[in-house]
């Protein structure tokens, strides 16, 4: 990802699959500036290149475990219940 993608990410939303993750980046005026599917092994590699911003997701057994590992990274991650979630896939 180049520098000025990076530096325009201000909301990640991750959608936690068994092998591959789909991950839609927002600028701060919510325009989508990333969508793209990576590997269970690309996402904490990807996310540690990019400056801290808000991470969201499903909470599920998973999760709880990255998004540890992100907040350590200096992100906020974020767990939501499955029926918030599911709004947002409509």
């Amino acid at each position: 990802m180049s520098q000025k993608l990076n530096a325009a990410i201000a909301v990640i939303g991750i959608d936690i699959g068994k092998n591959s993750f789909h991950i839609v980046g927002q600028d701060h005026r919510g325009a989508i500036v990333l969508r793209q599917k990576w590997s269970r092994g690309q996402v904490e590699t990807r996310l540690a290149n990019l400056p801290p911003c808000l991470i969201g997701m499903e909470a599920c057994v998973g999760a709880h475990h990255l998004s540890r590992k992100l907040q350590v990274l200096g992100h906020d991650a974020r767990l939501m219940p499955a029926k918030y979630v599911r709004p947002y896939s409509k």
